[in-house]
């Protein structure tokens, strides 16, 4: 899969700017859209990798989960994202989790998926960890503080604001929709991927994430 090579700084810039409101209608034009790759350059392969946050926030358990201690050495995926999302956040999710299926079993066992909330007042870690268990029993769930979760969001070029009513009564959570990947050789975010990627574009990837080799 050819993949888009962009500057940490121009894609932290359009990132930033990218916030999508599930179930409504984004509030800009998606990274995917901005950056206009081909439907079949589904990764954006950074030429600056963002280092890992050095974050620690409450798993699915109750207990801390230190992300770089958990993920060390192991290919990560990290999703910032709330359950009570309709549309965008539940299929990301499940499109990673059908992609893993197709890995070896070796590989399976060493993916990390993260998944860390937008919405922690909301998603506790019992309601995380019911939401993500029919997605993939094995995906990492992280609530914890706004203001931590934002500022590690932001870290990764992410954009994120708190969980606000709308005048119809729902809540909504602003949040960028993008997955970084993480390699398995460096520890660093080297891969982005936006909202529009499929389930395919996921299977064609993993295989090489899983190695720490470009897409």
């Amino acid at each position: 899969m050819r993949t888009t090579r962009v500057t940490v700084a121009a894609l932290a810039a359009v990132a930033a700017l990218t916030l999508s409101a599930c179930g409504g209608e984004p509030a800009q034009k998606p990274v995917a859209d901005v950056n206009a790759p081909a439907k079949k350059q589904a990764g954006t392969v950074l030429d600056r990798p963002f280092d890992k946050p050095d974050l620690t926030l409450t798993d699915t358990t109750g207990r801390p989960w230190n992300l770089r201690e958990q993920t060390k050495g192991k290919p990560t995926l990290i999703y910032f994202g709330y359950t009570n999302c309709p549309d965008v956040c539940p299929l990301t999710m499940s499109n990673i989790a059908v992609a893993k299926k197709a890995l070896p079993k070796a590989d399976q066992d060493n993916l990390r998926v993260v998944f860390v909330t937008t919405d922690p007042e909301r998603d506790t870690p019992d309601s995380l960890g019911t939401w993500l268990k029919a997605q993939d029993p094995s995906f990492v769930g992280l609530t914890g503080d706004f203001a931590t979760i934002q500022a590690a969001a932001r870290s990764l070029g992410i954009g994120i604001d708190p969980a606000k009513k709308e005048a119809d009564g729902k809540v909504v959570s602003m949040h960028g929709a993008q997955v970084i990947a993480f390699s398995p050789k460096t520890d660093e975010g080297y891969v982005l991927y936006g909202e529009s990627t499929t389930v395919d574009d996921y299977t064609k990837d993993l295989p090489k994430i899983a190695k720490g080799e470009n897409p």
